[in-house]
């Protein structure tokens, strides 16, 4: 599996819950933070941050991806709409949480939403 990480760094018990609930080895992650220019429109921006994942057109389609938002809400939207038309489908995302009680803060992995799963479900729904 591959991890395309658009946010903090990924820790090695972060990447063990990623293993653990995907049933998967990561065997590469690619970790592209944005650091993007609140003056220009994003669409390019995002754009340009893709061009940077090194991955073949036939790779964004078939390898088994998993994807870390950033965490500004705006780049996330735009990133999916990016991500879905590169793959043809919605990726699978990592949720973190913060871990209770925890000082300094730390987090770790709550879940993984199936943006496709979810998605069709919804489509039921119309």
């Amino acid at each position: 599996m591959i991890l395309l990480n658009f946010s903090h760094p990924i820790t090695p018990s972060q990447q063990e819950q990623l293993e653990t609930l995907t049933g998967q080895k990561i065997q590469r992650t690619i970790a592209r933070m944005p650091q993007f220019d609140e003056e220009r429109p994003f669409a390019p921006q995002i754009q340009a941050l893709l061009e940077q994942v090194d991955l073949t057109p036939e790779e964004w389609q078939s390898a088994p991806l998993l994807v870390v938002l950033p965490s500004l809400n705006f780049i996330a939207a735009g990133l999916l709409a990016e991500l879905h038309g590169r793959m043809g489908y919605f990726p699978p995302v990592v949720r973190t949480r913060p871990v209770a009680g925890s000082l300094p803060r730390r987090f770790e992995v709550a879940e993984i939403l199936d943006l496709q799963a979810i998605r069709d479900a919804a489509r039921h729904r119309r």
